[in-house]
């Protein structure tokens, strides 16, 4: 029994050596993940001509070698970063369900909403920023990638609600692209220059989505005088 137990001791201490000395190894996609996010950072903290990948290994805590595999340029790494963090299908849908109920409030606030929010993480907002006063190509792929399709898509619904008389006659275009100014607006405000909310976000949203469609929304004809004999 002695010698049981003493054997079971040293085997479990054999075992527990060899998980020190062979620490799990990362995956591939662990390891890519994990690069893309340093990378997202140090581009938001410096840009894109700001940061050279051996900081970007070295954040990540792999070798310039190892990051060429993954991703041999720069710029195969930012389009990564754009590709992970452009993932809008479930609001995409819901717009979508939205815009065929022609439900114009939860339509706006849909959009608002999903930018503005507590805890809104401003790196998509910087990286936009950046490539754009850089002056490179990547400023158009993140356009292209991150506002391009919403911009489209509340364009034509605006036109679509324009056409049925619900909304008064505008460029549809520049109104979509005056929305989301105000969301852009919003957020460099607030996330970026960090001045303080005085209001929940809950209703900050509410009162750009009401003072917004206030401006679109087609206004009632006035009701005719009565004409008494």
């Amino acid at each position: 029994m002695l010698t049981s137990l003493v054997s079971d001791h040293l085997l479990t201490m054999k075992q527990a050596k060899n998980s020190l000395r062979k620490p799990s190894r990362t995956s591939g996609p662990e390891r890519q993940a994990g690069l893309i996010s340093a990378a997202a950072s140090l581009f938001a903290a410096t840009g894109f001509q700001g940061t050279t990948t051996k900081e970007i290994a070295k954040a990540a805590g792999v070798s310039e070698a190892l990051l060429f595999k993954y991703f041999p340029t720069k710029r195969a790494l930012y389009a990564a970063i754009l590709a992970e963090k452009a993932q809008y299908s479930e609001l995409r849908d819901a717009v979508e369900e939205a815009a065929k109920k022609q439900d114009d409030t939860r339509l706006f606030t849909l959009l608002a909403s999903y930018r503005i929010k507590k805890g809104a993480d401003p790196t998509m907002l910087r990286l936009l920023l950046f490539s754009a006063l850089e002056g490179h190509e990547l400023s158009d792929m993140f356009f292209q990638r991150q506002y391009r399709a919403f911009h489209d898509l509340l364009a034509h619904y605006i036109g679509k609600r324009i056409e049925s008389g619900a909304f008064r006659p505008v460029d549809p275009l520049l109104a979509a692209r005056a929305f989301f100014g105000i969301i852009v607006h919003h957020r460099l405000l607030h996330d970026i220059l960090g001045l303080p909310m005085h209001r929940s976000y809950e209703d900050t949203i509410g009162e750009y989505v009401s003072l917004f469609l206030g401006g679109l929304i087609q206004p009632l004809p006035a009701p005719k005088p009565q004409v008494h004999a």
